[in-house]
């Protein structure tokens, strides 16, 4: 089912690309952030212009895969019934999470192992409006391949795990860019296609809203950069409604280059993992996995097992190719 304006080539090979990119694009992104708020790094280089040795994922990265793999095992055929056997097969039944995840998910697992099931297990708990939705959803997006209404969908179910609010609407926006980016939309109408799932009276279309303005008043990131910190600034650097507003307008003011997002993103400070994370996920889908470096594709393309100990048995580009099966 495809939304009347986003109709993508039925050319396999390109939705592979595009898939490629936008997984890689986001794990990339994850790691790239990691190291660019590390201050081991920056005392040693300044900037992070590179994937150096010791980039890894995190969370980021692990819980797409999660996303990724409840698709791939439910054959496109989502539910709150294949979102609790994934949860449980790939967290609970390994051991629960591991390092590095964000409250969130902590506490989502903790409602599901006292039996809270969704949409309670994200509504009654903690934090449950920041990017920790997200930043796992670009699989939907893959999926719903020119299908934002149907991406926004079915992000919102699986956000329902952990997250209420902005953070449900957050996931839902970057599925609907990923899927716009899917069929060959530009810029612009990438970010079209996730304010448009928005609530309008909520908090997060307010930020983008001033996160766009600010991009439309500033022509460059220079200009941009100091009113993209301070206008959005939350006291808790992880609110979906700071980090989500400023990957976008990042991807917006590098035109979907994607070292040069990287580049960005990755040193922008606060949760720059999940900035890098959303723009690499963006800027990958948008050119396909040509644009990203081999190199830094060979680096990120199994993931590192610090949260899931599962996802250290996967791989970013398998993990598309299965997806982009079950595109209809």
């Amino acid at each position: 089912m495809l939304d009347e304006q986003f109709a993508p080539s039925r050319n396999r090979a390109g939705l592979l690309s595009r898939a490629i990119g936008c997984l890689q694009g986001l794990a990339v992104g994850d790691a790239f952030g990691d190291l660019g708020r590390n201050q081991d790094y920056r005392l040693r280089y300044g900037i992070i212009t590179e994937l150096y040795s010791g980039a890894k994922s995190t969370d980021d990265t692990e819980f797409a895969v999660l996303t990724a793999q409840t698709l791939i095992d439910c054959g496109g055929a989502l539910t709150h019934e294949a979102l609790l056997t994934a949860w449980d097969k790939y967290i609970l039944q390994q051991g629960g999470m591991f390092e590095r995840g964000g409250k969130p998910l902590y506490g989502a697992v903790a409602n599901l192992q006292r039996g809270i099931l969704p949409p309670l297990s994200g509504s009654d708990n903690v934090q449950n409006n920041d990017d920790g939705a997200a930043m796992r959803i670009a699989p939907v997006g893959i999926l719903c391949a020119g299908s934002p209404q149907r991406a926004a969908s079915l992000a919102a179910l699986d956000a329902q795990m952990s997250h209420a609010g902005d953070g449900i609407w957050a996931a839902q926006a970057v599925a609907a860019s990923v899927a716009a980016a899917m069929a060959g939309a530009g810029v612009e109408a990438i970010i079209d296609a996730g304010r448009a799932v928005i609530p309008p009276d909520s908090w997060m279309a307010r930020a983008m809203g001033r996160a766009m303005d600010i991009c439309q008043t500033h022509d460059d990131l220079f200009a941009a950069l100091e009113q993209l910190h301070v206008q959005l600034w939350t006291p808790v650097h992880s609110m979906a409604a700071e980090a989500v507003p400023q990957a976008y307008a990042i991807f917006r003011l590098t035109k979907g280059d994607f070292r040069q997002g990287m580049i960005w993103s990755g040193n922008f400070g606060r949760d720059a993992d999940t900035i890098s994370a959303i723009v690499g996920a963006l800027s990958g889908a948008l050119h396909g996995e040509s644009v990203i470096p081999p190199h830094w594709a060979a680096m990120v393309d199994t993931p590192a097992g610090v949260c899931l100990k599962f996802a250290a048995q996967k791989s970013m580009r398998q993990l598309a190719g299965q997806l982009v099966a079950l595109i209809s």
